[in-house]
């Protein structure tokens, strides 16, 4: 094999392993630490037909599927990550976490 042909090979091997690259001073988890993410709590849901949605007005009650006690689901971008009970704060509603989903069932579900 030629100087060239050696040279060649030695560029395609760097160019096609990129696992191996780092940036110095950065760890790998580093990069996805600040991706915002949408955090929210579903207290429940409820199916009404088109009749009575139009009906609502101001003071109407939506009766959910879940019961007061009953812990909260904690999504974050539309899934489950984390069940949590209803707390008020100076004022402001919150949520204590009671119970979090298994690295792996989350993992599981981001790739559905």
């Amino acid at each position: 094999m030629s100087e060239d042909q050696t040279n060649d090979n030695s560029i395609q091997n760097q160019s096609t392993d990129n696992s191996s690259v780092a940036i110095p001073g950065l760890n790998n988890l580093d990069v996805v630490l600040n991706i915002p993410v949408d955090v929210s709590l579903e207290l429940g849901r409820a199916t009404v037909d088109l009749q009575s949605l139009i009906e609502l007005s101001q003071g109407s009650v939506i009766e959910l599927n879940r019961l007061v006690d009953e812990p909260v689901d904690v999504l974050v971008n539309g899934k489950l990550v984390a069940k949590a009970e209803v707390v008020v704060v100076d004022n402001k509603f919150g949520a204590r976490i009671t119970d979090v989903v298994s690295p792996e069932k989350r993992v599981e579900k981001l790739k559905n």
